[in-house]
């Protein structure tokens, strides 16, 4: 019984988090778009360090992770939505 409070809870916390305002969904896709010049800034580097490859490959994980979002794409443009996706390929 233990098992089935604590998966619906986390099913109702999942369905508040779906209701997100306008502005919530841009600060997500602008916390996104971070990810991305923190991203294209370490590939720029010649040589980077297994710290930086580890942010790198998170922040590329961030993305992946938002983009499976429904409001997250619904909340971007078609160019976006391409820039994030050649991100993460």
């Amino acid at each position: 019984m233990e098992k089935w409070k604590r998966s619906k809870y986390n099913l109702n916390k999942y369905k508040k988090m779906e209701e997100l305002t306008q502005e919530q969904v841009q600060s997500s896709i602008s916390a996104a778009y971070d990810s991305v010049n923190l991203i294209n800034e370490l590939q720029a580097k010649e040589v980077i360090t297994e710290e930086e490859l580890d942010s790198l490959n998170r922040n590329k994980e961030h993305i992946s992770i938002m983009l499976g979002k429904d409001w997250f794409v619904a909340g971007l443009t078609s160019a976006q939505k391409t820039e994030l996706e050649s991100i993460i390929q």
